[in-house]
């Protein structure tokens, strides 16, 4: 069984940033995994953010964060990151770790993909 939790939410104003950080606990050869983050705001359903996949090499965003969030892992310490630069109002929401055993995956912005999830962290970006 594979714990993840999440840390690094909070509350900023426009333009500003957060750090998020996903631990990884348990049984598992974190560093196989593929690890991603996605966001679920008020009244909507939840959406894919990024993955990063097992080395760190490859990684996806979804287009509205390109260019302002950059997601990154460390192996050794069981551990992923989604630093958030430039945050907008529409950026509110709450932040889900998830992960998955498999080196690769096809679908990857699919919740379905993904058999392990964290708690969620609020992050409020006001304006």
């Amino acid at each position: 069984q594979v714990q993840l939790v999440e840390s690094g939410g909070g509350q900023v104003q426009a333009g500003g940033s957060l750090r998020l950080t996903c631990a990884a606990s348990g049984r598992t050869f974190f560093s196989t995994f593929a690890m991603a983050w996605f966001r679920q705001a008020p009244g909507k359903e939840r959406e894919f953010v990024s993955v990063v996949f097992w080395n760190g090499g490859t990684v996806h965003y979804t287009d509205s964060v390109k260019g302002r969030f950059t997601v990154s892992r460390d192996n050794a310490k069981n551990m992923v990151f989604l630093q958030m630069n430039s945050l907008k109002p529409e950026d509110t929401a709450v932040y889900y770790c998830a992960a998955d055993s498999r080196i690769y995956l096809s679908d990857y912005v699919s919740l379905n993909e993904y058999k392990y999830w964290g708690q969620g962290t609020q992050v409020t970006v006001s304006s």
